[in-house]
């Protein structure tokens, strides 16, 4: 499938939702398909303000990752960028920061990176932070000196692709991992959002119970759709 492309910025990234199916709602012809932002579900009634009200908020325990985000925080410091807030909040509670492996249908999981260099541009970084259980598609967080954070995607496993290109030539490496990011979500918040919802709405639609009442937020998930397929 095409994608759009991103015209917010100095590097114009393609856009683009990689996800699964959701039943009958939306089909996919393999594991993972490259969806249309604007034919996602808005998300504006949500009201997404960077403290995971909707996943009940943090609940103040340290995580695993404590100690890594405060490596990743130094290094970016040194480059004269920082993480936001939503996701330094997420990574650092021992409870938000389980969610989104907790709910993959596809075995996605939780795999933070040391900071990576963009491919793309100068003076950007990326923070690899979850990743398909065959590396079929990796998300990033995405961060560039003008404090703009988002998320892509890509299939290439960017920190090990930078270590071979440091031995082989960098030059054909950065063409095609610069090639390959897609930017899925404005803020990491908005990426979780998505990732969590149409985990849970795939598990409700497959399961037994596939026609009983769905929680408030995945039933206005599947209304947008239900709506365009009406």
């Amino acid at each position: 499938m095409s994608v759009a492309v991103s015209d917010t910025a100095s590097v114009r990234f393609p856009t683009g939702w990689c996800a699964t199916d959701l039943g009958r709602f939306r089909p996919c012809d393999s594991t993972y398909e490259v969806y249309p932002l604007d034919s996602l579900p808005p998300l504006d009634a949500v009201g997404l303000d960077g403290g995971f009200g909707w996943l009940n908020g943090a609940c103040g325990g340290p995580s695993e990752y404590a100690a890594h985000l405060a490596v990743l925080e130094g290094e970016l410091a040194a480059a004269g960028l920082t993480l936001p807030p939503d996701f330094a909040a997420f990574y650092r509670d021992e409870r938000l920061c389980r969610a989104l492996d907790e709910v993959s249908v596809t075995a996605c999981w939780t795999d933070l990176s040391p900071v990576l260099r963009s491919p793309a541009e100068e003076g950007a970084r990326l923070v690899r932070f979850l990743r398909d259980q065959q590396d079929c598609v990796i998300w990033y967080l995405y961060l560039r000196p003008s404090g703009e954070a988002f998320v892509v995607c890509s299939h290439l496993e960017l920190e090990s692709a930078e270590a071979w290109a440091a031995q082989e030539g960098a030059d054909g490496f950065r063409e095609a991992a610069a090639g390959s990011l897609i930017r899925c979500a404005g803020s990491f918040e908005e990426f979780a959002y998505r990732f969590v919802v149409e985990n849970e709405l795939w598990m409700q639609l497959n399961s037994a119970d596939s026609q009983g009442r769905l929680a408030p937020r995945l039933q206005a998930y599947a209304d947008h759709y239900a709506a365009t397929v009406a």
